[in-house]
């Protein structure tokens, strides 16, 4: 998979594909700091990521109209909540991932924005993974749900900072 991420890194990522019957098995994924390098188990925690906590640096009031503090907690929840009540025949899973090391037919690629400047980079992209889920709804003839969950890990200021996106789309006549 080839891809340009916003904010300025291109991605060329390699992976597995597997098809099971039932749904996907989508895991519960966070959106909290860790050191570089570090556990990301040992996350660190802002103020920021609570929503009923006031701050000039978030969005608020009728900015956050629809979300919840579980969609901060866990963004893959929009994707468990999209499919709760669907009878899901069979699932193709995709996964695919890089990271910025020189790695053989994958790898990341910062603009110079990101590069930054002689004091240092802006931010790197550290790691991008993405887990593509290509679903087959019970009475459809074949795949027409399709559902991602990607993460780009930015290491800035000390912490690495997980950047999840996720979406589920349907395929249109």
């Amino acid at each position: 998979m080839l891809a340009s991420i916003p904010h300025g890194t291109v991605v060329l990522l390699q992976g597995t594909a597997v098809t099971t019957s039932g749904g996907p098995n989508i895991a519960i994924k966070g959106i909290k700091p860790f050191a570089i390098g570090g556990p990301p188990t040992q996350t660190i925690d802002f103020p920021e990521q609570t929503l009923t906590n006031h701050t000039n640096f978030r969005t608020s009031g009728a900015g956050l109209t629809g979300i919840t503090q579980q969609m901060v907690n866990n963004p893959n929840s929009i994707l468990r909540s999209a499919i709760a009540a669907q009878r899901i025949q069979a699932t193709t899973t995709l996964h695919v991932s890089t990271s910025d090391g020189s790695l053989p037919g994958g790898g990341t690629a910062n603009t110079a924005f990101l590069r930054g400047a002689a004091q240092g980079p802006n931010a790197v992209a550290a790691r991008v993974a993405a887990t593509f889920w290509l679903e087959t709804l019970r009475g459809d003839p074949g795949p027409l749900q399709l559902q991602y969950s990607q993460t780009v890990l930015l290491n800035f200021n000390g912490l690495s900072w997980p950047h999840i996106t996720v979406a589920t789309l349907h395929k249109a006549a």
